[in-house]
C-alpha cells in the first residue's frame, strides 16, 4: 500500500495528472493507509475474489473474506468530495467454485446494499493448470459472465430484485436468453403492456425497452399517441419489445403466435445473432 501511495503521490503532485485512477487497495492495509489512498484516486477497489467464505477457504485459504469487507467499511464511512470521489468496487471470480448465479447475485446485492458499491465485476473463471479441487467447465465461462451483468444491471438500474428471476429451484441464468427476457417469459401473464399507458416502471420490465427510452416514451407520449414507428425512434429494440407490447391496443405481431415456445425460440436465435463473435471477458474499465 505504502508502494501505491508513493506511485500515485508521483502522478498527482511530480507529474500533475489530474484523470481518472482506479486504484486497488491491498487488503489487510491499515486504516491510515486506506485513508491516504483515497484521498489520492478517484475509485478505489478492494476485491474479494470468490463469492463465499466457503469458496474462499477451498481455493485460497489464505485469503479472508473479512479483510476486503474491513476496506469497503473504511471507504465508506470516509467518503466525501475529496475522497474516492468515483466511489468504490469489488471483483470476483466466479465459476472456480461451486456458487450458483443465486448466490453470487445474492453476494453482489448485498455488498451494493451494504457499502454502497458503484460496480461488482464478474470475472470467468479460465484455468490456467490442472487441480483436483478445480473444476470441470460445463457452462461456457464467458458467456455467464456475460448474463451476469445483465443481471447485474437489472438490479442497479431496472428495479428488479435478485428473487423476481432467480430462487432455490432455479437458482442459474437461462443462457438462452437475457435474465429480462427470461423474466418476462416466465410473467406472460403480466404482458402485454399499452406502451400509451404503461408507467415507466412497467415500461422497464419490457424486454428491448431500456431506461433512455422508457424516458423518452414516458416524455412523448404527452403531446401524442405512440405507434410503433415512433418507437423505433427512440431506441426500442422493437426485436425483443414486439412479443410483450401493444401500441394503440394492437400487436405487431398476429397475437396468435404469442405464447412462450415461441416467443423463446425467437428470442434465443435473436441472443445468438446479436452475440456471435462478441463474447469477450469484461475487464476492469468495461463501464
Amino acid at each position: 500500500m505504502e508502494i501505491l501511495i508513493k506511485t500515485m503521490e508521483l502522478l498527482r503532485y511530480k507529474y500533475h495528472f489530474g484523470g481518472y485512477i482506479h486504484a486497488k487497495a491491498i487488503p489487510g492495509a491499515s486504516p491510515y493507509l486506506v485513508e491516504r489512498l483515497g484521498k489520492l484516486v478517484d475509485r478505489m477497489s478492494a476485491n474479494i475474489e470468490l463469492p463465499t467464505d466457503e469458496g474462499l477457504k477451498i481455493l485460497a485459504p489464505q485469503k479472508d473474506m473479512s479483510k476486503p469487507l474491513k476496506i469497503m467499511e473504511i471507504v465508506k464511512k470516509s467518503r466525501n468530495k475529496n475522497f474516492v470521489p468515483a466511489g468504490q468496487s469489488t471483483q470476483m471470480i466466479i465459476g472456480a467454485s461451486q456458487e450458483t448465479d443465486l448466490d453470487i447475485m445474492n453476494k453482489s446485492s448485498s455488498l451494493y446494499s451494504r457499502f454502497n458499491l458503484k460496480r461488482v465485476f464478474y470475472s470467468a473463471y479460465i484455468p490456467v493448470n490442472q487441480d483436483k479441487m478445480l473444476p470441470s467447465l460445463n457452462i461456457p465461462p464467458l458467456k455467464r459472465e456475460n448474463r451476469l451483468y445483465q443481471m447485474d444491471w437489472l438490479l442497479r438500474y431496472y428495479n428488479f430484485k435478485v428473487n423476481d428471476i432467480l430462487d432455490i429451484n432455479n437458482p442459474n441464468l437461462n443462457l438462452l436468453v437475457d435474465p429480462k427476457a427470461s423474466w418476462a417469459l416466465n410473467h406472460l401473464e403480466e404482458f402485454p403492456k399499452e406502451i400509451n399507458k404503461a408507467s415507466y416502471t412497467e415500461l422497464l420490465k419490457v424486454p428491448g425497452i431500456g431506461v433512455t427510452s422508457a424516458k423518452r416514451i414516458i416524455k412523448s407520449r404527452r403531446y401524442y399517441r405512440l405507434d410503433f414507428l415512433d418507437l423505433k425512434k427512440m431506441g426500442v429494440v422493437l426485436k425483443r419489445a414486439k412479443y410483450f407490447i401493444t401500441c394503440n391496443h394492437k400487436f405487431a405481431l398476429n397475437s396468435s403466435f404469442l405464447n412462450k415456445n415461441f416467443i423463446e425460440a425467437n428470442l434465443s436465435l435473436l441472443d445468438k445473432e446479436e452475440n456471435q463473435d462478441k463474447t469477450y471477458q469484461l475487464e476492469l474499465f468495461h463501464e
